[in-house]
């Protein structure tokens, strides 16, 4: 049986709502976190670099999605269990008992009931999982439409997978000058390597790396009034050394007088290339940007004869 088929004819078997304690149980939630990947009625774990840095706001494909749950007879056994559902099997003995009859009928059965979760992180997230089957049967081997692969969870750790923003630094650093080098570096990077696994216990996982490649510098300002050199950055800039050459930073040739609060706002995009281990999946660069504020005056002097 095909899965398209499978999920049509489970589709066929579900009777009126779920129980009350399949509405209110969560597995595996991220809640607390500071990136963006809250996982709901999810078996499915995340660890790695996932605080201490910011997000790109990356959102996955879909943000809901089918997990493998229990067999025939563990779900059975669930949902048949009168005294995990008291309430509705008092007040509704018949709805109750038609509810159990699917998953009686797959008793002896090869194959796994999936169960949906979503990502609450994303605001479409619940209402794409309301969409979705509360119960489908899956003969074993096959995964339904919708079901987690190793894609889906590459896409959970790219999501919930952070990294430093940084500090720009400046020298000079209190103003600087037409004509004068401005270096230009980060602070507070740390590791130029960050990384996330999310991770279905048993089955699968899919690691994600971003690694810092270089750092793009904005002058805040066009080539008329500002001249940038990007050449000699390396990872996160270079920072001021007596004698050192000016190969990463900006040369100003106009001052900011004339300029919105008479400075330009020169930006830093730090840029992280991705990687996922043990697939072949490629995902677009990460590039967070931090920004300052540099006045630029001009010298000005006394010419005696």
């Amino acid at each position: 049986m095909k899965p398209l088929i499978v999920l049509a004819a489970a589709g066929s078997l579900l009777i009126g709502a779920a129980p009350p304690d399949d509405e209110v149980k969560v597995g595996g939630s991220q809640r607390g976190r500071s990136a963006g990947v809250v996982l709901e009625h999810s078996k499915i774990t995340i660890s790695g670099d996932t605080k201490n840095g910011r997000t790109d706001g990356y959102q996955m494909r879909s943000p809901c999605w089918y997990e493998p749950d229990a067999n025939a007879e563990e779900m059975f056994k669930r949902k048949s269990d009168a005294r995990n559902n008291l309430g509705w099997a008092q007040k509704d003995e018949e709805g109750f008992l038609e509810f159990v009859e699917q998953f009686k009928e797959k008793l002896g059965q090869p194959g796994m009931w999936w169960t949906p979760s979503y990502n609450s992180g994303d605001p479409k997230g619940a209402a794409c999982w309301a969409g979705l089957e509360q119960f489908v049967f899956v003969p074993p081997g096959e995964t339904p439409p919708s079901g987690v692969t190793i894609q889906e969870l590459a896409e959970i750790a790219r999501a919930a997978l952070t990294v430093p923003e940084g500090k720009v630094q400046l020298n000079p650093a209190a103003k600087s000058y037409v004509n004068l080098p401005t270096f230009v570096w980060l602070e507070g990077i740390g590791d130029t390597t960050r990384s996330v696994t999310a991770t279905l216990p048993g089955v699968m996982s899919a690691t994600v790396t971003a690694t810092l490649r270089d750092i793009k510098i904005d002058a805040g300002t066009g080539s008329d009034r500002a001249e940038v050199r990007e050449d000699g950055c390396g990872t996160s800039g270079r920072p001021y050394a007596r004698g050192a050459d000016f190969t990463c930073g900006v040369r100003y040739l106009r001052a900011s007088i004339d300029q919105p609060r008479e400075v330009y706002e020169l930006t830093v995009t730090s840029v992280w290339q991705v990687a996922v281990t043990g697939a072949d999946i490629q995902f677009d660069p990460i590039q967070v940007e931090a920004s300052a504020d540099v006045p630029v005056g001009e010298v000005q002097s006394n010419v005696r004869p």
